[in-house]
């Protein structure tokens, strides 16, 4: 294939990422910045743009295990392979495996290697930071990002100098790439005694993905605190940000918390995909029984509604999947969050500020004010809460609300505990969710991969057997003998054995269906509902 139409056909396949893309240029050093240009703004994820090349030049990419120690080639020069952004990977006497972020420069390349070291040159394509970071790792090359072992600079000048750096921006723009093709919900960058980590959340669990020089935290941290409105030079002290970013096609709300530890601020992402939410109570996991059940107890026209289980149990998934179920134009619904994790048409959306004196009970107090149908609060944390929530779920309006308990009877334990009187929670509660989150099976390996090694790990789910999380749920339906239970101090287990006795179906039980089902994993389950058993 003739030079002009391998062009013509990478233009065309690029367009179809980036349908404003126009390869018109000719030569190929401003071809290749053009392409830079798109994946530094990100415009197209580079790891499409590497599956572009890959297509079109019949190149592979390369696995992230090629890098992992990378070797100085004592008869290459380093600014040689920073200048073409090309690093060797394997060699032996006769030929050389070579690295490139971009296929361009691939014939002067070859080229230069043949004449001047004898050597037959094949090719794999790599991202420009792993390159990058394989150059700066084999060279030992830290440049001007030198810091001290707390990450302090003598000026915000100086940090704002090391955030714009080319291959600063690269690093960090990959890490959020690479989370968002992973699916992390958090990017965790914890600087430690003598290496930086960047560790990914994926479903529900922490894997590492970066072990990074210590000299790079402070331009790395410098440039999450920039992008984040952040002060940069404030590393003392708790900090907060906010920001919205694109990754080629997906649009993401990052929430960005720093605090001070031994060896500098650890830094937390939690990343928030506006383009992939989907809240709809269809998909988050309940059979067709208890999602019915479950859809008439949300239409009721008041009365309290709770959903209950441990942090990282997708309950505000469940609250947000309610909101979208029952948000119509007729219907006034107002929430109070802490915070406000995602923003939806319709919905009048509070944040908790305590700095102001803005908590759950002084918001709650003014929202039963504003005539509303239905009332989100996103947590219940003490009786003055509780005891405006039950009071508005009284006087007609419906309340949905979370608690931190074990299981679906354990809420009203936990509401008397609080100082709420039995009468009232008998009168105002109508039903409670209990749920946990488990991880799927892999569709594609069916979990063989989770203890596959090597060449055979899964690249789906990354050899860990899993993608993806569902929920399990038990759904406690209040109904008169509850009722009765309640009013007269009953304890959880007796209020559990009625709900069981009226239809309830127990946590663990659920979760054993979706064993038998094929869908989750026994030992998953066991993991998930352990503290309940």
């Amino acid at each position: 294939m003739s030079s002009v139409s391998i062009y013509t056909e990478l233009e065309a396949e690029i367009a179809k990422i980036y349908p404003d893309y126009q390869l018109k240029i000719q030569g190929s050093r401003l071809r290749s910045e053009t392409d830079r240009e798109l994946c530094e703004g990100g415009m197209i994820p580079e790891s499409e743009l590497l599956a572009v090349y890959s297509k079109v030049f019949s190149i592979a990419v390369a696995e992230e295990e090629l890098f992992q120690n990378p070797l100085k080639q004592a008869d290459i020069s380093e600014e040689y392979l920073s200048g073409q952004c090309v690093f060797p990977l394997k060699r032996d006497e006769h030929s050389i495996l070579l690295a490139v972020c971009e296929p361009y420069s691939m014939n002067q390349i070859s080229y230069m290697f043949d004449k001047f070291y004898k050597l037959k040159s094949s090719f794999i394509l790599a991202r420009r930071s792993e390159i990058e970071r394989a150059i700066n790792s084999a060279y030992e090359k830290q440049g001007d990002l030198a810091m001290s072992s707390q990450g302090s600079l003598d000026s915000e000048e100086a940090l704002r100098s090391l955030a714009s750096e080319a291959k600063i921006v690269r690093l960090v723009n990959e890490m959020f790439s690479r989370a968002v093709e992973m699916e992390a919900s958090d990017i965790h960058v914890e600087p430690e005694e003598d290496r930086l980590v960047i560790r990914f959340r994926i479903d529900g669990y922490l894997h590492e993905h970066l072990s990074l020089p210590l000299q790079q935290y402070a331009a790395i941290a410098s440039r999450i605190k920039l992008i984040g409105g952040m002060n940069i030079a404030e590393n003392r002290l708790p900090q907060d940000g906010r920001t919205n970013i694109h990754v080629g096609r997906s649009e993401m709300d990052m929430r960005i918390s720093t605090i001070p530890t031994m060896n500098g601020e650890s830094i937390v992402l939690r990343i928030l995909r506006k383009d992939t939410m989907n809240f709809n109570l269809k998909n988050v996991g309940m059979n067709d029984s208890m999602r019915v059940d479950f859809e008439k107890l949300i239409n009721l026209p008041h009365g309290m509604i709770l959903v209950v289980g441990p942090t990282g149990s997708g309950k505000t998934t469940t609250l947000y999947s309610i909101m979208s179920s029952i948000n119509t134009p007729d219907v006034k619904i107002i929430t109070i969050e802490d915070p406000v994790e995602y923003r939806m048409p319709r919905l009048s959306q509070m944040q908790v500020n305590a700095k102001i004196g803005l908590d759950f009970a002084s918001g709650l107090r003014h929202i039963v004010r504003q005539d509303p149908d239905v009332i989100l609060v996103g947590e219940i944390r003490d009786r003055e809460t509780a005891d405006i929530a039950i009071h508005a779920a009284l006087t007609g309006h419906l309340v949905l609300s979370t608690l931190h308990t074990n299981d679906a009877a354990g809420a009203i334990s936990r509401l008397i505990d609080m100082g709420i009187e039995g009468f009232l929670i008998s009168s105002a509660l109508c039903g409670v969710l209990s749920q946990r989150l488990v991880r799927k099976v892999c569709p594609v390996c069916g979990g063989s991969s989770e203890t596959a090694q090597g060449e055979n790990r899964c690249r789906t789910c990354s050899g860990s057997g899993y993608k993806g999380r569902t929920g399990i749920f038990e759904l406690m339906l209040v109904n008169d003998e509850i009722r009765s239970a309640i009013a007269r101090n009953a304890d959880s287990s007796t209020i559990s054995s009625i709900a069981r006795k009226h239809g309830m179906i127990p946590l663990i039980d659920d979760g054993k269906a979706k064993v038998e089902a094929g869908i989750t994993s026994s030992s998953e389950l066991a993991r998930a509902v352990s503290e309940t058993l």
